[in-house]
């Protein structure tokens, strides 16, 4: 997984890797979750991808957009 740059240095946001059609975010208590096109939409699932790689504002996407939030497939203690 890549490090999150967290440049607005306030997320929960720690890791990531990007696949295909997905995302896995890893957030500082340790938890990974999975989302993918399918479970939470492909244009959200580029706009995950875009901020990760920017480094900033993926934690807020995520806690802001309903269908994001309750949209991962996945999720890994």
């Amino acid at each position: 997984m890549e490090t999150y740059q967290n440049l607005g240095d306030d997320s929960g946001v720690a890791f990531y890797e990007i696949g295909h059609d997905h995302i896995w975010v890893q957030f500082r208590d340790g938890t990974k979750y999975r989302y993918s096109n399918a479970s939470a939409g492909a244009e959200n699932i580029s706009e995950m991808k875009r901020l990760a790689v920017e480094g900033q504002g993926l934690n807020s996407f995520i806690n802001t957009n309903s269908d994001v939030r309750k949209g991962y497939d996945q999720k890994e203690p």
